[in-house]
């Protein structure tokens, strides 16, 4: 079998390690926390001093416990951080609950900073002995269990016992589907009132389908944009529902848009690498937008992981003087993986040599294995916070878009997802000139020079903005622009602007990103203006700069080469 990628057991003849890739992850967390236990045991001073400063901790709370419970006003010891609401019923305020909520808490805080601090360690021990020291404090929290949680009880009693019946049901039912419930899933249908932006599929291959957008405008920027979403889930996170769908925003905005809809792999796909990502990918759907709209160039949207394609693919056709590309856009992405966020944790060379096995046998990396991971990646909010929902107080998940978007999973491609997690996340060569070569062409991620720009995310765990800042600043374009919302890796980017006569709550930063920017808290600091509402009021503004004049809207979509095959979205974006 061909093997283009020296990817270790492509030709089926790896051995299989003895541990599954989730069971290596749980190792290595296991191992990095050890060796902060081991760096503190070399340390007993300081170590007896955080152990006293712990029991010192456990003592003030019960004092303060006791105070409270005769009738004295008293400040808690440990309070929950901002944004943690598993203890906001009255319930954890008094008596026993009190007295377990606080001495989790400091117990929490006590933990995280033993692993944080700890003496003696690499970066990445250090990033893996906090992100599992982490999840298992999660779990033993006491908001978690029938017997500890004031609110359960106080439910159950309440609807005299339903709520664990109903919890029991819930509980069932989701044993069946093999995962937690996080929506109403019956409440969302893909091309029924998600991703229903109008508009229709005018290319297909074994990669993507191409669908072009009906014009809601009756002129439109002379210049077409291009949508290259994450092969990771599915495009229409960018068309949800109509008042968040970014694909729409554009339209009515008179741009002539144009989206990737990737093809959801089987086995058969075990070989298919990032070339043919770009190849048969981004580059095909750029002839095909360029050649109905008979336009020389195009402008790119991209989105995470299609914002590293992109990237990657416009360093190597401006190595090769293809002007294909006028302006490129990148959501949440990263070109440099110095810092690459929490999926760092799961990157190091047992973990993917477990992984490298499992994918040789399956052909694929499948989408629950995916799903997995970054539900492990915020456990609380995306966990643990539906088992106390659901199954202890037996209430039903409501309906959101989102996370009926994020359980959409799709499945990777054996030689793609190793070369990516490889390359990119084990030893960043994207950012090392000439340390990759793709396309017979040696990448260098700094030879872009159309007009840039970035939308960064302050609460992003996956992709950093500090590490989305660095990349992009690295980039020889003399026309960036770096905008930062105050969300997260979605949030952040499903931002629609607030209706007319609603309160503005939000706001974001943007700013121009000159060749003396040295990091993001320096250009956050010194070059960046705080502006109202969404970006995608800034954004729209900077692409009409990049899309020529007003032209008459098209009168029908595709041309005679590439005919109308089917209505959007298509049938790539349904596939299981």
């Amino acid at each position: 079998m061909p093997n283009p990628y020296n990817i270790p057991g492509l030709d089926g003849t790896i051995d299989t390690p003895k541990l599954s890739p989730q069971l290596q992850a749980q190792v290595s967390g296991y191992q990095a926390m050890g060796a902060a236990a081991q760096a503190w045991m070399k340390k007993p001073d300081a170590l007896l001093a955080k152990n006293l400063e712990l029991f010192q901790g456990y003592m003030s709370i019960g004092a303060n416990v006791l105070a409270g419970m005769m009738g004295q006003s008293v400040e808690a010891v440990a309070q929950p951080q901002k944004g943690d609401n598993r203890f906001n019923h009255d319930g954890w305020n008094h008596g026993v609950y009190d007295l377990l909520k606080q001495s989790y808490l400091l117990t929490n805080e006590w933990l995280t900073d033993m692993a944080g601090t700890a003496h003696g360690l690499d970066d990445k021990v250090r990033q893996q002995a906090l992100f599992h020291t982490r999840n298992l404090i999660e779990s033993l929290s006491p908001s978690n269990f029938l017997a500890t949680n004031p609110e359960v009880i106080a439910t159950a009693i309440a609807t005299k016992g339903e709520s664990i019946k109903a919890g029991v049901q819930n509980l069932l039912q989701d044993m069946q589907r093999g995962k937690i419930s996080m929506t109403d899933y019956s409440a969302f249908e893909v091309g029924k009132n998600i991703a229903v932006t109008p508009g229709h599929v005018v290319f297909q291959n074994h990669l993507v389908q191409v669908i072009q957008y009906t014009p809601t405008t009756k002129q439109v920027h002379k210049k077409p944009l291009l949508i290259c979403p994450p092969w990771i889930n599915r495009y229409y996170i960018l068309d949800l529902s109509a008042n968040n769908s970014l694909t729409k925003h554009l339209v009515d905005q008179g741009f002539t848009v144009f989206m990737i809809s990737w093809k959801n792999p089987d086995a058969s796909y075990r070989d298919v690498g990032f070339e043919d990502y770009m190849k048969d990918g981004l580059m095909q759907a750029i002839d095909v937008a360029l050649d109905i709209t008979g336009e020389p160039s195009l402008n790119a949207l991209s989105y995470c992981i299609g914002g590293t394609l992109l990237a990657i693919t416009a360093a190597i056709l401006n190595a090769k003087g293809d002007k294909r590309l006028n302006a490129c856009s990148f959501l949440t992405t990263m070109t440099d993986y110095t810092r690459s966020g929490e999926l760092g944790v799961f990157i190091d060379e047992a973990q993917l040599d477990a992984l490298d096995a499992q994918m040789a046998r399956d052909g694929i990396l499948d989408g629950k294995s995916m799903a997995g991971t970054f539900t492990a990646m915020r456990s609380a909010d995306l966990m643990w916070s539906y088992v106390v929902n659901n199954y202890l107080l037996g209430k039903s998940p409501l309906p959101f878009d989102i996370l009926y978007w994020n359980d959409d999973s799709t499945c990777m491609p054996y030689a793609m997802h190793s070369w990516y997690l490889r390359n990119l996340y084990l030893t960043n060569k994207i950012s090392q000139p000439g340390a990759l070569t793709l396309l017979g062409t040696p990448l260098d991620i700094r030879n872009i020079t159309q007009p840039l720009y970035m939308v960064g995310a302050m609460n992003d765990h996956i992709t950093p903005w500090l590490s989305t800042f660095g990349g992009f600043a690295r980039m020889a374009s003399k026309n960036k622009r770096y905008a930062l919302a105050r969300a997260g890796h979605v949030a952040g980017v499903v931002s629609p602007p607030t209706p007319e006569g609603k309160p503005i709550k939000r706001s974001y930063w943007a700013g121009s990103v000159g060749a003396d920017a040295s990091t993001g808290q320096a250009w956050l600091e010194s070059s960046a203006q705080e502006k109202p509402d969404s970006w995608w009021a800034d954004y729209v503004e900077w692409l009409g700069q990049q899309s020529g004049d007003m032209v008459a809207a098209p009168a029908k979509p595709g041309n005679t080469k590439h005919k109308v095959l089917a209505e959007a979205p298509g049938s790539y974006v349904k596939e299981h």
